[in-house]
């Protein structure tokens, strides 16, 4: 794993001084959803056969990917996407997304948050929730929700390498661990 980060490092900054002055967050948003097709199984099985040219690749990696709003990825996007192949380099696309957004997060003093709940969450919760773990992380952040009901209640955050559990899942499993004990 340390290898496929080292070899999306150079990628991912070299993307982000050529986002310099333009929409980072987009051009995000279109490595992210390369990512994504350049992720599944048959894409790469596709791009690793030795009768694929590397630009029939890009082709197809670029007509099957689309943003959140639904447009395909531009001209940076595809250039990325073309170098990343002809260097063999298409398993580290997945990674050079998730760093890419760091770097950019880091540059504007955000963080990606997700949060678990066990119910779907109003918009209301969802600020409250928001406004609460800012002030327990000290930076803003953009909060993803992801509903997992074997949490029976309560919410669970991650933000980087941080978690913050605050499930009813977690406090069964403390008390469990307590009278095991």
């Amino acid at each position: 794993m340390a290898e496929i980060a080292t070899i999306a490092r150079p990628y991912a900054e070299a993307l982000l001084k050529a986002s310099a002055g333009g929409d980072a967050a987009a051009l995000a948003a279109e490595i992210t959803a390369l990512a994504q097709v350049a992720a599944d199984p048959t894409m790469r099985q596709f791009a690793d056969d030795p009768k694929a040219r590397a630009a029939q690749v890009v082709d197809v990696l670029m007509s099957i990917a689309k943003t959140p709003s639904g447009a395909s990825p531009g001209t940076a996007a595809k250039n990325l996407v073309a170098t990343v192949i002809d260097n063999g380099r298409l398993a580290a696309l997945p990674e050079i997304a998730r760093q890419f957004q760091a770097l950019i997060d880091a540059q504007s003093g955000t963080s990606q948050a997700t949060v678990e709940s066990a119910f779907p969450m109003d918009a209301a919760q969802l600020a409250e929730v928001k406004a609460a773990m800012e002030r327990r992380f000290l930076r803003n952040l953009e909060v993803s929700v992801v509903v997992k009901p074997e949490l029976i209640g309560g919410v669970r955050v991650i933000v980087g390498d941080e978690v913050l559990d605050t499930s009813i899942r977690a406090r069964l499993e403390q008390m469990k661990a307590a009278l095991v004990a």
